[in-house]
């Protein structure tokens, strides 16, 4: 065997950007469609910066016709004169050096957003073009780069402009030979996420034009999270009037908390940290849900709500029917947790327990009519609880190796190794027979459901637990539920939804996608949940056949049969039309099958999609299905 040697000159060293060109998923995630959004985020971070030291209360964004992006701010302007360490201008030095920037330890910021603070460099080495324009010292300054960060010559003076004049203009064009598969911006997307900041920033005006389309909308709350809440809350049905809300500063830390009750049973908790979405929570979610139930308790048992034989409320319990934002903005957060959006400061627990406490106790003492409400909202849910308890004890199974407990309609699979496993859970007897006998034995499980699960979008735990179905699956999954969900029992690493694409099974997918989403939302966060695609056409030509998974698919097979041939085309309705033979190919073979795994990017906007389309509001729900309608071309796709 040749030896191979391995020296110094094996070594390669990238200047400057080239890393980032070389490793752009390092740096921004990846290079589809969400990370060419990742850039506009890291610009319009580095003004929303300004607006945290209140240098800064006007942000634009502007899409071009060309799929240029432009943000302007009104801030203090990037300082322009010469780095000592670079020997550059602070704008070049900023725009071409990783890891240059005020939130490293400087006096620039107190807090920042953002995650990597790497983003101006980082855009710049991804875009074909970039410009820099900054308003200064009554001066109008000029930077030009191109090709990925080059600068085409120096920072120079354009004009002149008022002395009270101050500000940063940053326009670029992503680079099509990093993002090859798209560079066109969404909208809405954008509109999302900048009327976001616009809440957690109050009294900042964000400003999202697109040329495109000829559109142009303005974000400014002054009421901050408060209106937030108003929003979230706009599609439910509020059981006190007031939004309760506190902000306070301790030990540097800023912690502003807004929260109101509903009617309904679901918790819906969002927290930030500088303004970075935390959906794992951390310590500053822990310390506002320790106090709450804390509170709460003494409360109850002060005004005789609970009696001495009933069980203190959980912090389910307190927390049914709540829609709360927590938004906290500290100097150096530690993030943890798999995607990094879960706050580790310990310090953090105490601060946020401790402004939360002293707000909330007032509130209580202050607004007795809306205490009692809140009181006996969770007086209902902690009974509720307790006869839930009866019919979730009727879900657990002792041990993974115990067959006996596992759901009699389940036909299991022989392998132990969840990772290699799979269960389909199919709509109806039949297609549950074809199932069985068209499966792999070894690691294809099969659960037949029959009917229509429990819309629990309407429903407490204990009626949840009743259902039959839903019993069914938590049992067979083996994870337990609630505060018992433990994701290392996970019997299945892939659980596939498979019904008919006709109406009926839609309905069935979304009911069953909703119970994933409310009750196993790490099983979509980790892609365990799948849907199976089975085809819709079947086109016999002599004695062959052809399956087409949709009509796009079936016009351009039908493209390719030669004139004269004569074909039979049939339309598939069900899955019990197929024989085990036809579905185990089409289907559930795992070398020939296509499987659509379902993601969650954006949880708030998920959230209100589930509300209003399984709710208990109507109106939300018709005015939904006029608007997004013209966007369905074809609902079998």
């Amino acid at each position: 065997m040749e030896e191979t040697k391995y020296s110094a000159a094996d070594i390669q060293v990238l200047e400057g950007l080239e890393a980032v060109r070389k490793r752009p998923g390092m740096y921004i995630g990846t290079t589809s469609e969400k990370g060419l959004h990742h850039l506009v985020w890291e610009i319009v971070d580095n003004s929303i910066d300004e607006a945290l030291v209140g240098v800064c209360d006007r942000i634009e964004v502007i899409i071009s016709k060309e799929n240029h992006i432009t943000v302007i701010d009104n801030g203090r302007g990037i300082p322009v004169e010469i780095h000592e360490k670079t020997g550059k201008s602070t704008v070049e030095t900023v725009y071409t050096v990783l890891h240059a920037g005020g939130k490293f330890g400087g006096n620039g910021y107190k807090v920042s957003g953002g995650l990597h603070g790497v983003g101006a460099s980082v855009v710049n080495a991804l875009s074909e073009w970039l410009e820099v324009t900054v308003y200064k010292n009554g001066n109008v300054y000029f930077q030009r780069f191109e090709n990925g960060g080059k600068p085409v010559g120096e920072l120079t003076i354009i004009n002149k402009c008022e002395k009270d004049v101050s500000g940063t203009t940053v326009t670029f064009k992503a680079d099509p030979l990093i993002f090859s598969e798209t560079i066109s911006y969404n909208y809405e997307t954008l509109k999302k996420r900048l009327r976001e900041l616009a809440f957690l920033n109050k009294g900042l005006k964000i400003i999202l034009s697109d040329e495109r389309e000829n559109i142009k909308e303005e974000f400014l709350y002054q009421g901050g999270i408060k209106e937030y809440i108003e929003l979230l809350n706009k599609n439910k049905n509020p059981i006190h009037k007031s939004i309760i809300f506190f902000e306070n500063e301790e030990e540097d830390v800023i912690l502003e908390i807004a929260m109101q009750y509903n009617s309904g049973y679901l918790i819906n908790v969002y927290s930030f940290v500088n303004n970075i979405p935390t959906y794992e929570g951390g310590t500053h979610e822990e310390g506002f849900r320790r106090a709450l139930t804390r509170i709460l308790n003494n409360y109850a048992k002060d005004k005789n709500y609970l009696k001495s034989t009933d069980e203190p409320f959980t912090g389910e319990d307190v927390r049914e029917g709540l829609t709360a934002i927590i938004s906290l903005k500290h100097r150096n957060p530690q993030f943890e947790g798999q995607t990094k959006t879960k706050l580790g400061n310990s310090e953090v627990r105490k601060i946020s327990d401790s402004i939360f406490s002293e707000g909330f106790e007032r509130f209580l003492l202050e607004n007795p009519d809306e205490a009692k409400i809140i009181m006996e909202k969770s007086v209902v849910a902690s009974r509720a609880r307790v006869a839930a308890k009866k019919a979730r004890e009727l879900t657990r199974r002792k041990s993974a190796l115990e067959i006996s407990s596992l759901p009699g309609k389940l036909v299991d699979c022989s392998s132990k190794d969840a990772t290699a496993s799979e269960i389909f859970l199919v709509e109806g007897d039949s297609a549950g027979g074809s199932a069985k006998e068209g499966r792999d034995s070894k690691t294809q499980a099969i659960l037949p459901l029959r009917g229509k699960i429990l819309n629990v979008e309407k429903a407490r735990l204990d009626k949840i637990f009743e259902n039959n179905e839903i019993r069914s699956m938590i049992t067979a999954f083996g994870t337990g539920i609630g505060d018992e969900f433990d994701i290392a029992k996970l019997r299945y690493h892939k659980i596939i939804i498979m019904t008919d694409a006709d109406v009926d099974g839609s309905h069935i997918r979304t009911l069953l996608l909703t119970f994933f989403y409310r009750f196993f939302k790490p099983l979509i966060e980790r892609g365990h949940i799948y849907i199976a695609q089975p085809p819709l056409y079947k086109v016999i030509i002599g004695k062959n056949i052809t399956w087409l998974l949709n009509e796009k698919e079936l016009i351009e097979f039908l493209k390719t049969i030669p004139k004269n041939t004569k074909y039979e085309v049939s339309r598939n309705k069900g899955l019990g039309e197929m024989d085990a033979d036809e579905l185990s190919e089409t289907t559930m073979n795992i070398e020939k099958r296509e499987l659509l795994r379902v993601t969650i990017d954006d949880i708030i906007k998920v959230d209100q999609v589930f509300d209003i389309l399984m709710g208990e509001q109507v109106e939300p729900r018709r005015e939904f299905i006029e608007k997004n309608a013209i966007y369905v071309q074809n609902l079998d796709i």
